[in-house]
């Protein structure tokens, strides 16, 4: 088995054709390997997993989006476990994504998972199946038309931001302003990005235009998943403020797409090539922001 020691597994392309070998060999180094470019811990094992993820109290969330990109803003090291907690609790906004449902520890993160309790419902999802239809057909025009495609970013970008942006409630003649803000996002703002110039919030515009809708939702209610977060409430029964809505319903539209995009980049080079492998997510974000 060959030696992937000195591999770059955030950074480096040698994985994107086929990251299997390299898996294999992970493996066999036992469930948890620290590698040694950045020190990061890759867990492999099923049993440690689980016990990784159901251990808040000895494990934050607060790096989930970044990794190890762009650091901790305090060095950790030589800190014991209540030390580093104490730092986390101190340091966690100065960190990309802060205010993101998935980089929150207990009890905030179960508050906000509440809210999107039961919103993305099978009936949903039937009622935007029209609207995927026709937004199918749609986009396919638009490259019959022009008699190319860049597949990731002139079919499967917009294709996914539009399928989430009308299972929210956003209004269909809105979406090309949603189009048009996610094409001028900086480079280093992806989500994901390894850019040490990733700004402190990326969701920034979401979170101006969600604002709106959920304030006019509780003004007005509708049958749609942006009424529904606006007026679900914390499990004490409070009402959130706006902007804990907000930045559910901006990570939910954000994050959506990140992974459904992903999806039919997969599917597609399975199709057009007969292997295994599949485009690893830095390979794809590469190929995003090179359409910009």
């Amino acid at each position: 088995m060959s030696d992937h020691s000195d591999l770059d597994f955030f950074r480096g392309n040698e994985l994107v054709n086929d990251p299997y070998p390299y898996f294999d060999w992970l493996r066999e180094r036992g469930p948890i390997h620290r590698e040694p470019r950045y020190g990061t811990y890759l867990v492999t094992g099923y049993e440690e997993a689980c016990a990784i993820y159901t251990d808040p109290d000895t494990f934050s969330s607060c790096n989930s989006v970044t990794g190890p990109f762009p650091g901790f803003p305090v060095p950790l090291e030589g800190r014991d476990e209540r030390e580093v907690r104490d730092l986390v609790e101190r340091h966690r906004h100065e960190l990309p994504f802060s205010d993101q449902i998935i980089t929150m520890d207990p009890p905030e993160h179960r508050n906000h998972r509440h809210l999107l309790m039961r919103q993305l419902t099978p009936k949903r999802l039937k009622e935007n199946e029209d609207f995927v239809w026709r937004l199918a057909d749609r986009q396919i025009d638009e490259l019959v038309a022009r008699g190319e495609c860049e597949f990731i970013g002139d079919y499967a970008n917009p294709f996914t931001l539009f399928v989430i942006a009308d299972l929210l409630g956003v209004p269909e003649d809105e979406h090309e302003d949603f189009r048009e803000a996610m094409a001028r996002r900086p480079h280093g703002d992806a989500a994901g990005s390894t850019s040490e110039t990733m700004s402190q919030n990326p969701l920034a515009w979401l979170y101006d235009r969600f604002s709106g809708y959920i304030e006019d939702r509780r003004r007005e209610p509708r049958d749609d998943v942006l009424a529904a977060l606006a007026t679900t409430t914390f499990p004490s029964g409070n009402l959130p403020e706006v902007i804990d809505v907000v930045r559910v319903a901006a990570n939910v539209f954000a994050s959506g797409q990140e992974t459904t995009v992903l999806l039919l980049g997969s599917a597609l080079q399975r199709m057009t090539s007969g292997s295994r492998a599949a485009p690893r997510r830095s390979a794809v974000s590469r190929s995003r922001r090179g359409l910009r």
